[in-house]
């Protein structure tokens, strides 16, 4: 029997969109604090949002090079679970996070071709969990929910590193198996694959996407 493979859902902005992620088996939610995100929501939103949140759900504050001001704003009122740094953290500055914060921090590294690789080991020695991720295009405003996915072969034979990492960019309910094939991934990660429109999660591309991983 093969082992769970855990799920992330990101960018929630509805209460019934995190009831669907919780009942589809979903052990992660992401909350988007970054206004150029179509999956933006205010601290009072996310508040409400992870406060209404089942048991068992966590809830991940995803932040794009936020300066201390906004990451006490969200730490001090909402109840989270994770912080995943989505922008150009340095290493040190999610060491430096991680110790003020005293909260798990996923970095997030995007990933074009075998140079960006190096990235992933010098970010394990400093981040709780990796969130590997398709590079953004290079007009694109956003770092991550842009639908796009890179070379998963890239990954092939490369389950070992030192920390947990989450497989993303560009899955859907109709690649995902073929992704955690080829990457041997046991988290994927995930936003507008499972979207009736940028922000509003359907609940039916939920469950497909939770049947065709298992």
């Amino acid at each position: 029997m093969q082992p769970r493979i855990r799920v992330k859902i990101c960018g929630i902005t509805r209460p019934e969109d995190m009831t669907a992620v919780a009942d589809a088996g979903a052990v992660y939610a992401g909350l988007v604090f970054f206004p150029k995100s179509p999956r933006n929501v205010s601290i009072d939103q996310a508040r409400a949002l992870a406060v209404e949140a089942p048991i068992g759900l966590a809830k991940v504050a995803l932040t794009v090079d936020a300066d201390d001001a906004l990451l006490e704003a969200i730490t001090d009122a909402v109840p989270l679970d994770m912080l995943q740094l989505h922008g150009s953290e340095s290493p040190e500055r999610v060491a430096e996070i991680k110790a003020r914060y005293g909260l798990p921090v996923m970095k997030a590294i995007g990933i074009a071709d075998a140079e960006d690789l190096d990235k992933i080991d010098i970010y394990s020695d400093v981040a709780d969990q990796l969130l590997i991720d398709a590079k953004p295009p290079t007009k694109s405003n956003l770092p991550g929910g842009n639908g796009i996915s890179f070379d998963w072969r890239l990954l092939s034979g490369r389950k070992y590193w030192t920390r947990p990492w989450m497989l993303a960019g560009g899955l859907t309910p109709d690649n995902v198996a073929e992704a955690v094939a080829l990457t041997g991934a046991r988290q994927v990660d995930l936003s507008s694959g499972v979207e009736s429109a940028p922000g509003i999660k359907d609940a039916t591309l939920i469950q497909k996407f939770m049947q065709n991983l298992r």
